[in-house]
């Protein structure tokens, strides 16, 4: 039987080692727990160290540890090619965004293993995490957002120029390296389908697959394009309110309310006292314009929240603001527990920030210039590190590509991928109706996944199961929607 043991695990590389400990390749892993910050889920796996320079062209200097965790394959005889997931972001550590991506990524473990590692500046990989600007604080004055820029620099052990994706997806490379040089299948997530075209555009040959979810082109400079997106997200979004009639009845046309509670609410900021929906704790928050775009904002990434916005917005226009502030708060906390916001500054002021232009007409638009404006202060005083030749020309591979969209998805919208795929001829293209940011959570999703994985071959896919996908009733009351 031990003998048996032996040749299986073998297959997959894995080997035992001493005590509670199993090698595989040059690493050792031994057990232990994920979770993410500011929940209670954990999910049971595997860790181990992989120490690499913090400058790559300098690999006598210092050294960084990188965090590294892997599920093994449920299967008897896994496959070679273990399946890499990389987190978004930027500033999302891969193993603190697994556990609750855990359920739909389970079917991409059937016949392979999960790897994960905490790209640096992230997690347990030399985590660059600062104070975080609270974005329900509301517009903050330029000085004040150069002065979170400077202490968040001084407070950093680290050379944050290299805390870039070109230098991040060397660090993958040599993840692969010390696992003996398996070909990987990368799923990425939003700013994780940077890096996943960035790794496949420098390592071309160690990328078996892609599985691109909530797709950045390489071209588009991160924050370009937010007031755009979000707009064309929450029009038509909120305009299904008008043919759900209790929805109708109840809210009119809650996109041009929602405009309407921001144009008061910028005319005439105010100080709302709430519960603190967690520790129940008085806390204020200042209600003006730009809080409440950044709640319409964080409400449009799942067709869940989405639904409430309507009644919040109604709500807050009848003079009760509370729920929705303390509703965002619960997303926002969640978020801002999850962004290393250096490692975000390190990723954006490097790759994005030259690249970006404030537009004259996004002022019109619910969000306007305020994330731009963030990310522009901040980037003038942060230091820029290396960016790869070519990193924003469309990547150009016949690696098998699954790509994935949400159909209301208010940041990386359908039309990206349809970019993306332009210059990936063995590609396909799958939107689900009604969805946000992050498809693979939903309906069949992961299942297609995973026999794309086994397949490769994405235009075989029969993903009729994906039609009965749509958007959430919207809640009319405090009950829910109206049956």
């Amino acid at each position: 039987m031990k003998r048996m043991l032996l040749s299986l695990v073998l297959t997959a590389g894995l080997v035992p080692a001493t005590g509670q400990a199993r090698a595989w390749g040059s690493l050792e892993f031994t057990t232990c727990e994920l979770g993410q910050p500011g929940s209670a889920v954990t999910v049971q796996a595997e860790c181990a160290r992989l120490e690499v320079p913090e400058n790559p062209d300098r690999p006598d200097g210092r050294k960084i540890s990188l965090k590294v965790a892997m599920l093994a394959a449920r299967a008897a005889e896994p496959a070679a090619d273990p399946v890499i997931f990389l987190a978004g972001g930027p500033g999302q550590a891969a193993t603190e965004t697994f556990p609750a991506m855990a359920a739909s990524l389970s079917r991409l473990r059937d016949r392979r293993h999960l790897l994960f590692m905490d790209q640096r500046g992230t997690g347990g990989s030399h985590p660059l995490a600062c104070p975080f600007p609270d974005e329900l604080a509301g517009d903050l004055p330029p000085e004040r957002l150069v002065a979170l820029a400077r202490d968040c620099l001084a407070e950093l052990d680290a050379d944050v120029a290299q805390y870039t994706t070109s230098v991040a997806v060397r660090d993958i490379e040599s993840l692969r390296q010390a696992l003996g040089a398996p070909a990987l299948n990368v799923y990425g997530g939003s700013y994780g389908t940077r890096v996943a075209q960035q790794y496949a555009r420098q390592f071309p040959d160690a990328v078996r697959s892609l599985i691109l979810d909530g797709i950045v082109p390489p071209d588009l400079a991160l924050g370009a394009e937010h007031a755009l997106n979000l707009d064309a997200a929450l029009e038509p979004m909120l305009a299904a309110c008008a043919r759900q009639p209790a929805c109708a009845e109840a809210f009119g046309q809650p996109y041009r309310r929602l405009y309407t509670l921001r144009d008061r609410a910028r005319a005439t900021p105010e100080t709302v006292r709430i519960r603190d929906p967690l520790s129940h704790r008085p806390r204020e928050l200042r209600l003006d314009g730009a809080t409440v775009a950044i709640v319409a904002r964080l409400f449009a990434y799942a067709p869940e929240t989405a639904a409430l916005l309507p009644l919040l917005v109604d709500e807050a226009l009848q003079g009760r603001p509370e729920s929705l502030l303390a509703q965002a708060v619960m997303v926002m906390d969640s978020l801002t527990g999850q962004i290393n916001h250096g490692m975000q500054l390190s990723v954006t002021c490097a790759e994005d920030a030259p690249r970006l232009q404030r537009k004259g007409g996004d002022e019109q638009r619910l969000l306007g210039n305020a994330l731009v404006e963030v990310l522009l202060q901040q980037c003038s005083v942060w230091p820029r590190g290396p960016v790869a030749p070519g990193f924003a020309e469309p990547l150009r591979s016949d690696v098998p590509a699954l790509l994935l969209s949400g159909e209301f998805d208010p940041v990386t919208p359908p039309r990206y991928g349809e970019r993306v795929a332009e210059t990936l001829p063995r590609s396909r293209h799958l939107i689900g109706k009604g969805q946000g940011h992050i498809l693979l959570a939903r309906g069949c999703t992961a299942r297609l996944a995973a026999e794309f994985l086994d397949s490769l071959d994405p235009q075989g896919l029969d993903a009729s199961c994906l039609d009965v996908l749509g958007a959430s009733p919207f809640f009319t009351s405090y009950n829910g929607a109206e049956p």
